[in-house]
């Protein structure tokens, strides 16, 4: 079956439209490509070269299993990654994708991009507020559950909020809220 047809047959089965199904096959496959890379990098760059199923097999080839630890290891370590992606199947499949440019509101709420002025140093910094999986404070964006992102949803411009950080509280004013 082609992809298209795959793609097709997906979304009248989940009643979802082009965009929404590529977009979540896209997301799968970034979630499985970083599980890969993590777990690869995680086994001094050789453990998923071919597949963990190799290492059980050189592990199971130095004899006895029983007291074999790096058979076990393997072992683990496959039901860590075998449990890890039933997991994100499940938030994959669970997922919602929101268009953020059909938002709108003067109020602080998900998926408001939001510039914050620090009282203390009149600093400016701009986040946009998103799910946990996609929460970057780098990039800018910040996670919905993250103390600073619970403090500000509800809030509209010229609102000042109060977080507690590990150095203490901190004050900030809502200078800006927009959507899209």
């Amino acid at each position: 079956m082609s992809i298209g047809a795959t793609l097709a047959a997906a979304r009248r089965h989940a009643g979802l439209s082009v965009a929404e199904v590529s977009q979540r096959t896209r997301v799968r496959e970034n979630i499985i490509q970083d599980i890969e890379q993590d777990d690869y990098a995680a086994c001094g760059g050789d453990f998923y070269a071919r597949g963990h199923i190799r290492a059980i097999a050189e592990a199971r080839d130095h004899g006895d299993l029983a007291e074999n630890a790096e058979y076990h290891a393997a072992r683990d370590r496959q039901s860590f990654i075998e449990g890890r992606v039933i997991e994100l199947e499940d938030k994959v499949a669970r997922a919602e994708v929101i268009d953020v440019s059909k938002l709108s509101g003067s109020s602080i709420k998900f998926g408001a991009t939001v510039t914050l002025a620090d009282e203390e140093t009149d600093e400016e910094q701009t986040f946009q507020i998103v799910g946990e999986d996609e929460a970057d404070i780098k990039s800018g964006r910040l996670s919905v559950t993250s103390p600073l992102a619970r403090a500000l949803i509800g809030k509209g411009k010229g609102d000042s909020v109060e977080v507690a950080t590990p150095r203490g509280a901190k004050s900030y004013e809502v200078v800006t809220v927009a959507f899209g």
